[in-house]
C-alpha cells in the first residue's frame, strides 16, 4: 500500500536516527529547507538501543540553536513512530507540511534568495 504525503518531504535514510548530527539538521537548512524532522524509532525499541534518544537531545539543542539565530526552532522536530507504522508517518508528513506552510519561507533561505538575486 502506497500512502500519500507531500511532494515537498525529502526523506534522507539513515540506519538509525542516532547517526543524526547537529551539522546535519543545521545543513538542511543552509541547503533551504524550510522544515526537517527527524523520524526515528518509538522509544525504547531502538534497534541499536539508544540512538534515537541521543537524536532527541540532538534535536533539542539544535533547536535552541535556531532560535539564537533567529530561525524559529519549531521548524524542526522529532518524532517517534514504529517502522510499520506507515499510515503515521504519512500523517506527520502531512503535519508537518501544514505546519511549516503557515510559518512561511526559513528566513535562512529568504537570505540565500536575496543573496543569489543581488
Amino acid at each position: 500500500m502506497r500512502l500519500p504525503y507531500p511532494d515537498s518531504i525529502r526523506i534522507i535514510r539513515l540506519p538509525c536516527t542516532g547517526k543524526v548530527d547537529v551539522i546535519h539538521m543545521m545543513e538542511a537548512f543552509q541547503k533551504g529547507a524550510d522544515g526537517v524532522y527527524v523520524a526515528g524509532c518509538l522509544e525504547g525499541e531502538c534497534h541499536f538501543i539508544r540512538g534515537n534518544l541521543r537524536a532527541s537531545k540532538r534535536v533539542e539543542y539544535t533547536k535552541k540553536l535556531l532560535d539564537e539565530i533567529g530561525v524559529e526552532g519549531e521548524r524542526l522536530e522529532m518524532y517517534n513512530i514504529a517502522a510499520s507504522d506507515g499510515p503515521r508517518f504519512a500523517e506527520v508528513a502531512r503535519e508537518m507540511h501544514e505546519k511549516i506552510k503557515a510559518l512561511g519561507p526559513s528566513p535562512i533561505r529568504q537570505a540565500i534568495t536575496n543573496k543569489k538575486a543581488a
